[in-house]
Parts: structure tokens; C-alpha cells; sequence
């Protein structure tokens, strides 16, 4: 949550007193015409008065209690049974309330009366909701933390004794009596039944009041293993008992615990429920795995491909309607540019890079969300779903909000200042100085003080159906400013729609009316749960409803979203649906309840008793594409950092060799494969890899070659011998610079018998990282010629030395005849892949080139000399980070179509006609090093992508002009420069972002067909076709992710190697990993495949090798 750790150990104090007048509600920013989804009720209507005040003093302040502003938690139920959901809120310093639902949303305020509002003063966080006894009847639990004495915090317990005589629920405190009045300092609470023996048992989560300083590797091992008061606690209900069984479960309780959210969900589908855990600081999240045993197995690194890094709240729930659940959890990235650039800190790779040895995994600031993919595997997808970006965020709520069947999402947002403003941190830095390192309390309070503040909007997205959100806040009155933590929804009206209930730091609490049913938008379904034994509510089990529109699944799960607890019923959102047509109920334990035909607009009550014991039938045979047999390690080539010869990169461009060939080398009519080796390693040939076995590997025509990064390859007869001869392309920046021996393409001649020799003079040395490679016939003279494309110029980017033709003699060796045949080509920019086809039926291919930043280029040969002839096939020029090409005619009408893989959509950048991206680059300073700043549009403005200090360390005559971080965080890209200052400049507009499909029309041009959406996942550097599940029809297979990039965009991994099915006429179905067989979230380089066997290059990993289960052969 925070980046800066103070090392300031006060206590804080006892008794703190608060003023106990009403403020004014929050701000109403909606403007929207239609009337809004919901409607905020005043105080005054409720008869809710609860705030949570909050006033730092000399005693009291954000730098002598970092979690200060975490706020506090609102729990509903019917705690009285009259068929109302009543509320209670949780305060920090303050009173708890209880109130009473008396009908039509007025509440009235028992917490004197009732027993339960608990001993006044700091410090209280979550609260829940649970029958703990198993007699129907709601008790409340209190979680307490501060830096507090351990007396002072523990944790209440309130049973539920009934009512009295006026219908007023009472309690009895009695914490002890169970054994959980655990004085650690607690966040929340999750009451679940881990060991399926009926009764509920307790997660609670903990956290650490003071920060633990940066440790080594080895020590932070130590302290891993070490338990402390801190960490989080498992306890074993055992005949209404608690039993702490945290270290026997296998839950890590160590002082490196900062848990802020938890979730209890069957996320990997055993029918037994596991945990999430959201943990602040450089402590990764937990995902633990029950092992059905009493243990638990922390499996988020093999689950989930990275984590976010100040991880608040979560939420777990099946936000696609695949039946599947899927993990989204807070962070505190800013939507807008003014913060970002306020708020963030610069890059230090050094430090994550500690932190990932010291076995925290790769975790970055944002929001995400992690679609479960089946077999035990998640993609994080939230860029593309537009929800990663909601600032300092608390509470996240997925729930069907306008009945239209598909869960929309909620999220609390706001911290009472701007603790980590960096011209804040550099303020405190310099009144530090000036104090000699002393700070008295009054300088503490004085520094507080100075702090910014910022009153933020809550966030709400409705689901589009199709793995992304819209941002409704506004239109749905959602919108209103302020510092929001605990959440919960509940149907507070039993008018079948789904209303909110918030709990503010300093203003009075929110109930939201939801009006979805007074507007008609849709019918609903509310179910009832009645469990066995003491699990009464039926905490853990698992509906899903089948519909002419498909399915709805929902875990009743109640404690979720930021210190709080939600009603504990389903409710599920039908749209114009007035019948389900059945719906199952799997219970803890293995007994299900099936239903037919049930009406919608109902409230319906099932009963565990009823259940039956599920039928065992025969499961249905494995509907995989492929199996996996093998893999064959490749060694990983030399580590680089591209960033520090430019380090106004937003990716580095090494290491991303595509080397890899599958042909027959030896002529036994088995296919061998050669693949390329990253700087330091060798190329080597796998010989029989054709038969899904190697017969033999043989690296030695390649090692004398090592030094070289091997970045393309290419198989043909260079000498017209009859045997396939190898071409091998280098690549990588490095330290290298044009001519330099190291970046020398290389030919390899066959002897038939798969055995090469690298032959010296035979190609041009004119040595440059090289893009891309081609064989043709580029002179018409009936000898393959080559086209070889320059990636970059090193250390220029986004400059490139061009493509050049290579006119082979038919004996092998080659000349550079570029000026003669194709002059414009070395004006081409950073080429990554081409390929030759006849566009136009003139029985001559066409040559197609796609680069980073630059357009889809189309090359023909007219009078002897190759001109580009792009306007010929687009309309207007496609400009992208464009990675891949493939060419196919998947639609069966006899003319090519393109496959080109490019950036995709899960990411923060975003361009398009109407607001590209914008490459500018010149060397501004005049010291030898190209300044390449790249911008894009951020909520409808266009701002430079890089800080103020990576821009002001790589153009030193800014620093005068930018002396703070606000001033550049108001700065538009057209505003960072003079005219003067960008005169000779260049710039690249790039428009597309988008993995492409593209079809030839009537017309002879190319116009783009939407591919689904999980092709837009990752970047995309590998591609395949062929038909893969023996349909007849083409189908394709694409891979890619790119790991070095700028810590402010982190890993891309979501794609796992996606294949889409071809139908023939174009459109394709995309399967899911557990659906396909194959799951790499490593970064693909390279695919190749026969009828039998697909093949797949991950980088630094080796060859994974897949047997085809609809082969032919």
C-alpha cells in the first residue's frame, strides 16, 4: 500500500475524543440525464447516523500508525428473524452501531439496547456476520488491531441470545468462551468449513503494525518460518470450541504478514474450499490449496502468473458465466495521469529483483483479474477488462446490480491524503534533514498536515458480457467523492434487487436503493439456503442455474470485499428470463439438490435435508486437443538489460530470438528441428523431433557462434543442391553496435546428410540486429534470393537500419543488390516478420512486412524494382507493435488472409485512429543517445508515458523547467518540449494495438475481422495453423508474453498459448487450456506443428512437445 516505511514506534492512545456532529453527505456528482440506477438516501431518511471519525491530533496521526486510513467494515443480516436485513457498523475509534430494519429502508439504532456495540475506542476494523452455534441465529464478530497493548485488542464475539420482549435481538459477549478473542491485530474474519465436518471454523486475518526493513534472502527465509503475532490464524471448530491450528495446516503465520483482504471459495472445483489472501507491502498474496487433509498448500505461483502489490480487497466470483470462479483483488494505480505521475515511484529494478529472490513473486501496482482458465490456471486479464486503474481502492463487490444476469462490480475507493505524493516524500526528506533526524510528535503533526488531501469517487463497472466492464459510476449515481472502505450489498427492501451499504471515513454512511426493479430492468431469483448440522445458512455451497441463456454460478460465501460481510443469500439477475429451467444446489460434503423449472421473481428457500448424494456415473472421455509427451530443455540465453542504454524504453528489445525451424535435415523423411540459441548459448538440431521423439542432438556447427544471439532462422537451398541449407539471423542489442562481428548473419550449407558448415564470405557482413527473414525469388532469375529486414539500430531506437535484398548466385553465396532492386527499403522501419503471397492473382507474390512501430507494408515488384504499394491494400495505414505474420485462408475462399500478432488490449497503453500513440524521438540533449518518448491518450488527453525523473535522467535541460513532480504531471505531451526544442524530431503514430485479422474484400483490399477477445490477452510472437481438432477446417495456434518490460506495465503472461477453431468461413471459437491440453504462461517465441505433433519454443525453457488427440496419421 505504502512505499515509503516510517521508522516511528509512539503507542497510540486509549481514549481519543470526536466531535458528534452530523456532516454533510457526500457530494453527488451525477449529471446523467436517464434517471439513475440507484438513489442515495440522507441520513434523515434512513435514521442511520453512524459515521467513522477520524481526527489526527498529537497522538493520533498517519506516520505514527500507517494504517490509520484503512477504515472500518459494515456487516448485514436478519439478526432478529422478522425477514429484514439489519446492519451493523464497524468504527475505528468510535462507537459501533447496530440498527434495526423496520421496512421501506428507515432503520432504527439498538446498539445500546442490544448488547453488542462493544468496548468503545481504538482500534476496530472488520466485522461479520455467523451463526456460530448453529442455532439460526446471527452472532456478530469484531476484529480489533492497532498498535495497541495486546489487552487493549482483543477480539469480541457477540452471541445472539434472541429477542427481548420489544423485538430487540440481545447478545452476550463471549469471545473467550469460544477461544477466539485473539489479541493479534486482526483485519477480518472468514467463517468456513475447511474439513467439511458441518460445523464452521475460523480464517482470521492479521497484519503487522510496524514495517519489517528490507532483509536478504536468506534471513527473510528465516523469518518466514518464524511465527508471530502478526500472522494470520487458522482455528478448528471442534464441538464449539476453537482450536488454533494455524502452523499444523500449513498457513504461514510469520511477522511478514499484512493481510488487508480474504476470500473462502472452492476455487480449483474439489468440492473442498480454499483461501485467498490479499497481503499489503512486498508480501506476495496466498493462494492456499486445500489438501482435503486439514492442510492447506500455498499454490499461487503456479496458479496465478503474477500478483498485485499493495493488494487490498478482494473478490472471488464467476464474472464470465463459465461456471469457473474467477480472483479479483485492489491495488492503488490511479485512473488519471496527474495522479499517476504524483503518486507512483520510479522504477527499481534492482529492488524487485531482491524481492523476487527472497521468494515474493512478481507483483505489481494495479488492480487485476485473474480468469480461471480450468485446470488450476489463471490469466490476468483486468487491463483489457477495464477495472486495473481505481486508485486507492477497498472494497470490491461482484453482484448482478441491474438483473440483467451478469455480475456487475463495485468498488469502494479513497485515502484521507496523499500519503505517497512524491513531492511530499521529497518535503519530508528535507524537514527531516533540518530537524537533525529528531521529530518531536508536534513535527509529526505538522508534517501530517502538509499532506494533500483527496477526495476520491467510488467506482462502479457493469459487465459488458464479454470480459470487459463499462464504467457506469456516474450514470448509476455511484459516483459520489469521499474516503469509502467496508461494502456490502444486501436486498434491504426484499424488493428482489440487490442495494449497498458503505461505511465513510469522516461522513455519515451510505445506503443505496437500488431501482432496478422499480425500472423494470430484468427478473431475479433469490435462494435461501437451509444447512445441516451448524452450518446453518449453508456456507460453502455451490448453485448454478442452466437458462436459455446459458449458465449463472455462485458460491454462497459471505464474508467478502474489505472488512465486511454480505446478506447471506444468492441473488441472481434474470433479465427477460421467467423461468429457470433447473438449477443445482452442490452442498459441503458431497449431497445436491436439483430442481426443474423454477419461476422467476421468487425468494425461494431450500433445505440441505432434502439433498440427495450426487450420482458417480461414468465421466464423460477427455475432449482435449492435445497431450503433452515431452520437453526438451533449451539452456537460457545471457540476462540483459536493455534499459540502461536506453532507459526511456517501455520494452526491452533483446532476448526475443524466433529461431526455430522444423524440416527434414538428413533426408529420412523425419522432420528435425533446429533451434536458436540466446546470447552465450548455442544453436543445436534435434534430429527424428518429426516422430514427437529425438533421435540425436548435435550442437556443434553452431558453438563456435555462441556469442551471437540467434534471432531468426530460415530453412532452404541456398546452393541448389537439393538439401535444405540454414540461414541464421542475429539479433539483440546489448552492448553491441553496428558492424560489430557478434550481430553477423550466418549460412550454413548441408551435406545432405544433416551435418552444416558454416561458410565464411558467403553473405553480406553488413552485421545489424536482424527482424526477419525471407527466402524468394525477389529478381526474377529462378534462384532464391533472401530479403533481410534490420530490427532496430542499437541503442537508436526507434530507429532501424532498413531491409536489404540479397541476390543469390544459386552456389550459395549472396550480394547485396538492395539500392538496385527495392531503394526505399532501407527506409523501412523495425521489421519483426514478413512473408510472400499473390495478393492480387497475378500469378506474382506480393512481399508483406510488419514491424514495431511501423505500418503493415506490402511490397511488389513493378519494372524490375520492389515499391511499396501499401495504399494499394489498405485503406489507411495500420501502424502497430506488430510482432508476428501468418498467412492462411481461413475463410475458404481462395484468397489470403493475414494473421498478425501484435500488442493486444490487456495493457495500459491505448491507441486508435482517433487517438494513436505517439513515438517522438530525437536526441535532445546533443550526447550521442536518441530520446525516444512515447505518449498516449489518458482519459481523452495525451500525456508522455514515462515519470518525471526517467524523463528528466535521459534529458538533462528539462530539470530547470520541471522542478516538481505536480508541475510535470499536469504536463500534455505537446507541452513537454518547445517548437524549438522538438524542430528535427520525428514521430510514429501508431493506431492499433490489436492482434489482427484481416480478409481481402471485393475489392482486392484488406479490411479487419474481430478475432475473440482472448487473442487481445498478451502480446502475440508466435503463430501456427493447421487443422487441430480434424474438423477439416484451419484452425490457429498463436502464443507469446513478454516479460522485460518497465516495472509500470509488469509481465504480460495472460496467454497460455491460445488456439482458435476455425469453422471454415472465417470465424473462430477460442478454447480455453483446459479445453486445448496445452497451458505455457511463459513467453512463447516460437510454434511449429505437423498433422501429429505441435511443437512450442518457450524462451529460457525449452521445447514442449504435444501429441495431437484428432490426429489422422
Amino acid at each position: 500500500m505504502n512505499y515509503r516505511q516510517f521508522p516511528i514506534y509512539l503507542f497510540l492512545l486509549t481514549s481519543i475524543f470526536f466531535s458528534c456532529e452530523q456532516k454533510p453527505a457526500l457530494e453527488n456528482t451525477n449529471s446523467e440525464l436517464s434517471p439513475p440506477l440507484f438513489r442515495l438516501h440522507a441520513s434523515s431518511e434512513t435514521g442511520i447516523n453512524f459515521m467513522n471519525p477520524l481526527e489526527e491530533n498529537l497522538n493520533l496521526n498517519v506516520l505514527m500508525y500507517e494504517y490509520l486510513y484503512n477504515g472500518g467494515g459494515v456487516a448485514v443480516g436478519d439478526l432478529n428473524q422478522d425477514g429484514l436485513d439489519d446492519l451493523y457498523f464497524s468504527s475505528n475509534v468510535g462507537q459501533n452501531q447496530i440498527y434495526l430494519n423496520q421496512g421501506n429502508l428507515k432503520f432504527k439504532d439498538i446498539t445500546e439496547e442490544s448488547g453488542a456495540g462493544g468496548i468503545p475506542g481504538p482500534w476496530k476494523t472488520g466485522v461479520v456476520f455467523v451463526d456460530i452455534n448453529g442455532d439460526g441465529l446471527l452472532d456478530i464478530y469484531q476484529c480489533r488491531s492497532g498498535a495497541l497493548m495486546p489487552e487493549k485488542r482483543k477480539n469480541e464475539l457477540f452471541v445472539n441470545l434472541g429477542n427481548n420482549a420489544e423485538g430487540i435481538p440481545q447478545f452476550k459477549e463471549m469471545a473467550e468462551e469460544y477461544g477466539i478473542d485473539s489479541e493479534n491485530t486482526s483485519t477480518s474474519a472468514a467463517f468456513f468449513d475447511f474439513d467439511l465436518d458441518g460445523d464452521l471454523d475460523l480464517f482470521l486475518l492479521n497484519h503487522n503494525t510496524k514495517s519489517v526493513q528490507n532483509l536478504d534472502v536468506t534471513l527473510t527465509k528465516n523469518l518466514l518460518k518464524e511465527k508471530h503475532e502478526a500472522g494470520s490464524q487458522l482455528f478448528e471448530n471442534r464441538n464449539g470450541k476453537f482450536v488454533e491450528v494455524t502452523e499444523k495446516a500449513g498457513i504461514s503465520s510469520s511477522s511478514l504478514s499484512y493481510g488487508l483482504g480474504v476470500n473462502v471459495s472452492d476455487v480449483n472445483q474439489d468440492g473442498w474450499p480454499d483461501i485467498y489472501i490479499g497481503n499489503d507491502y512486498t508480501m506476495p498474496d496466498y493462494l492456499y490449496i486445500n489438501q482435503k487433509d486439514g492442510t492447506f498448500k500455498d499454490q499461487i505461483q503456479e496458479m496465478l502468473d503474477y500478483v498485485s502489490h499493495f493488494s487490498m480487497g478482494n473478490d472471488i466470483a464467476d464474472i464470465n458465466n463459465d461456471g469457473l470462479v474467477d480472483i479479483f483483488t485492489l491495488d492503488m494505480l490511479p485512473e488519471d495521469n496527474q495522479r499517476q505521475k504524483l503518486l507512483l515511484s520510479p522504477d527499481n529494478f534492482e529492488v524487485f529483483q531482491l524481492n523476487v529472490d527472497r521468494g515474493f513473486y512478481f507483483q505489481y501496482m494495479r488492480n487485476m483479474l485473474h480468469l480461471n482458465a480450468g485446470g488450476g490456471k489463471f490469466q490476468e486479464i483486468g487491463q483489457l477488462a477495464g477495472i486495473s486503474n481505481t486508485d486507492w481502492s477497498w472494497a470490491a463487490l461482484f453482484a448482478d446490480l441491474d438483473l440483467d444476469g451478469w455480475k456487475d462490480l463495485f468498488i469502494t475507493n479513497g485515502y484521507l491524503r496523499d500519503y505517497n505524493n512524491q513531492d511530499f516524500l521529497k518535503y519530508m526528506d528535507n524537514y527531516v534533514q533540518t530537524k537533525g533526524g529528531q521529530l518531536k510528535r508536534e513535527d509529526l503533526l505538522a508534517l501530517v498536515k502538509s499532506m494533500t488531501s483527496s477526495n476520491l469517487k467510488n467506482y462502479t463497472f457493469r459487465n459488458r458480457q464479454d470480459l470487459t466492464f463499462e464504467n457506469v459510476s456516474d450514470s448509476w449515481g455511484l459516483a459520489q467523492h469521499g474516503n469509502s472502505n467496508g461494502a456490502a450489498y444486501a436486498d434491504l427492501d426484499n424488493d428482489g434487487d440487490l442495494d449497498l451499504i458503505i461505511n465513510n471515513l469522516n461522513a455519515p454512511a451510505m445506503v443505496y436503493e437500488n431501482l432496478a426493479i422499480q425500472q423494470k430492468k430484468g427478473n431475479y431469483l433469490t435462494l435461501k439456503l437451509k444447512g445441516e448440522n451448524q452450518n446453518t445458512a449453508g456456507l460453502g455451497a455451490k448453485v448454478t442455474l442452466f437458462t436459455a441463456q446459458g449458465i449463472q454460478f455462485q458460491e454462497l460465501t459471505t464474508f467478502r470485499g474489505y472488512q465486511s460481510s454480505v446478506a447471506p443469500y444468492l441473488s441472481f439477475g434474470l433479465g427477460s428470463l421467467a423461468t429457470v429451467d433447473s438449477l443445482k444446489v452442490a452442498w459441503p460434503g458431497g449431497k445436491v439438490t436439483q430442481l426443474e423449472k423454477v419461476a422467476s421473481n421468487q425468494t425461494l428457500e431450500i433445505s440441505q435435508a432434502e439433498a440427495k448424494k450426487e450420482s458417480t456415473g461414468k465421466r464423460s472421455p477427455s475432449s482435449k486437443l492435445f497431450d503433452q509427451i515431452a520437453i526438451i530443455p533449451v539452456a537460457k540465453g545471457q540476462k540483459v538489460n536493455d534499459f540502461k542504454r536506453q532507459p526511456l524504453l517501455s520494452f526491452g528489445i533483446s532476448g526475443n530470438g524466433k529461431a526455430m525451424v522444423l524440416e527434414d535435415f538428413d533426408g529420412d523423411g523425419i522432420q528435425d528441428l533446429f533451434v536458436g540459441g540466446g546470447a552465450g548459448v548455442s544453436g543445436k538440431l534435434i534430429y527424428g523431433l518429426g516422430k514427437g521423439k529425438p533421435s540425436s542432438m548435435d550442437s556443434s556447427a553452431f558453438v563456435a557462434e555462441r556469442s551471437s544471439e540467434d534471432a531468426v532462422a530460415l530453412a532452404f537451398d541456398a546452393n541448389g543442391d537439393g538439401h535444405l541449407d540454414l540461414f541464421v539471423g542475429s539479433g539483440g542489442v546489448y552492448q553491441f553496435n553496428l558492424g560489430d562481428a557478434v550481430l553477423n548473419d550466418r549460412l550454413y550449407l548441408n551435406d545432405g546428410k544433416g551435418k552444416f558448415q558454416k561458410m565464411e564470405g558467403f553473405l553480406p557482413q553488413e552485421s545489424f540486429p536482424t527482424g526477419a527473414v525471407l527466402a524468394e525469388d525477389l529478381n526474377g532469375d529462378g534462384i532464391l534470393d533472401l530479403l533481410v529486414a534490420a530490427r532496430v539500430h542499437p541503442g537508436q531506437y526507434p530507429t532501424s537500419p532498413g531491409t536489404r535484398i540479397w541476390i543469390g548466385d544459386g552456389k550459395g553465396k549472396f550480394s547485396d543488390q538492395t539500392q538496385l532492386l527495392g531503394p526505399t527499403l532501407a527506409r523501412l522501419g523495425m521489421v519483426t516478420a514478413v512473408a510472400s503471397v499473390d495478393l492480387n492473382g497475378d500469378g506474382k507474390n506480393e512481399l508483406i512486412l510488419v514491424g514495431d512501430a511501423m505500418p503493415i507494408t506490402v511490397l511488389s515488384l513493378k519494372n524490375q524494382i520492389w515499391e511499396n504499394v501499401t495504399p494499394d491494400y489498405f485503406n489507411l495505414p495500420q501502424i502497430g507493435l506488430w510482432s508476428e505474420l501468418l498467412v492462411g485462408d481461413w475463410d475458404g475462399d481462395g484468397k489470403p488472409e493475414l494473421f498478425v500478432g501484435n500488442h493486444g488490449r490487456n495493457s495500459q497503453l491505448f491507441a486508435n485512429d482517433n487517438q494513436p500513440m505517439e513515438l517522438l524521438f530525437k536526441d535532445f540533449d546533443s550526447n550521442g543517445s536518441v530520446d525516444a518518448i512515447l505518449s498516449y491518450y489518458i482519459q481523452g488527453e495525451k500525456y508522455p508515458s514515462p515519470s518525471r525523473d526517467e524523463v528528466l535522467g535521459q534529458v538533462n535541460f528539462l530539470k530547470k523547467r520541471y522542478l516538481d513532480f505536480k508541475g510535470f504531471s499536469e504536463v500534455k505531451m505537446d507541452q513537454l518540449f518547445t517548437p524549438e526544442e522538438r524542430k528535427d524530431a520525428s514521430s510514429i503514430f501508431i493506431n492499433r494495438l490489436e492482434t489482427s485479422y484481416f480478409l481481402l474484400n471485393s475489392e482486392g483490399k484488406f479490411i479487419s475481422k474481430p478475432l475473440p477477445i482472448e487473442a487481445q490477452f498478451s502480446p502475440v510472437f508466435a503463430a501456427e495453423k493447421g487443422d487441430f481438432n480434424g474438423d477439416g477446417h484451419l484452425d490457429l495456434a498463436f502464443g507469446g508474453n513478454l516479460y522485460d518490460t518497465k516495472l509500470k506495465f509488469g509481465r504480460y503472461a495472460a496467454n497460455h498459448l491460445q488456439v482458435f477453431l476455425g469453422d471454415g468461413k472465417g470465424n473462430f471459437t477460442s478454447k480455453t487450456s483446459a479445453l486445448t491440453g496445452i497451458s505455457i504462461s511463459g513467453e512463447i517465441r516460437g510454434i511449429q506443428s505437423t498433422n501429429e505433433y505441435l511443437y512450442v519454443l518457450e524462451k529460457g525453457k525449452g521445447i514442449h512437445i504435444y501429441r495431437s488427440l484428432s490426429s489422422k496419421d
